[in-house]
């Protein structure tokens, strides 16, 4: 089987290599505006859904039926709005502003999608984790805008870069806020016999 990441993210491909897989990248090129959901977990797994079957079916026919196919996506959830990337660095000033002292939510999609011979294989998951940041001062805001990091991420912050000095701890997995909740990826390909582990799977594809 070819495995396919779906995701032109670097740090989503640096965690799949960190964890010893081999894998081909191919980034979705599917349309999300029309997606909408009312919960953001439910939101995730639509948008990592659409983007592994977008790539699976652009594949050729003979490609397509060894393919396993993984797409994902994130949000940051801050009270009842999700976050974005900021589009300038005033936009990613104040979302700094509004998380700075409180605890937002971030919700990472998985989604598999292969061909079992009698029908498409979809699998589609969500974990979460919520993310403390400690009180930032109007300084320490404009001095990290400044760096220009936030302006690539969901939320304007990125937890493995410089933003690791304003959290004071987290709840649930760091991978997950990273991009890619790496404990859910290894036991979903493993069920397909996919493991950098050699191992078999744990048990049959259904």
């Amino acid at each position: 089987m070819e495995l396919i990441l779906a995701s032109g993210s670097p740090r989503r491909a640096e965690l799949m290599r960190n964890c010893g897989y081999e894998f081909t990248v191919l980034p979705s090129a599917a349309d999300e505006s029309g997606v909408a959901a009312e919960a953001p977990d439910e939101l995730v797994k639509q948008l990592s859904l659409m983007k592994a079957r977008s790539v699976f079916l652009s594949l050729p026919e003979e490609r397509r039926a060894e393919a396993v196919v993984m797409g994902s996506d994130t949000v940051v959830v801050l009270g009842n709005e999700i976050l974005g990337k900021p589009r300038s660095r005033d936009e990613a000033a104040e979302m700094l502003r509004r998380e700075s002292g409180r605890v937002n939510t971030v919700y990472t999609g998985l989604a598999i999608v292969r061909d079992r011979g009698d029908g498409e294989l979809e699998i589609s998951l969500c974990d979460s984790t919520d993310v403390h940041f400690r009180a930032l001062s109007e300084e320490e805001i404009e001095a990290y805008v400044a760096t220009g990091e936030p302006l690539d991420k969901a939320g304007a912050y990125g937890i493995q870069g410089i933003s690791s000095m304003f959290i004071e701890r987290i709840e649930g997995s760091f991978f997950t806020v990273v991009g890619l909740p790496v404990h859910l990826v290894y036991s979903e390909l493993k069920r397909l016999g996919i493991s950098p582990l050699g191992m078999r799977p744990a048990v049959k594809d259904q």
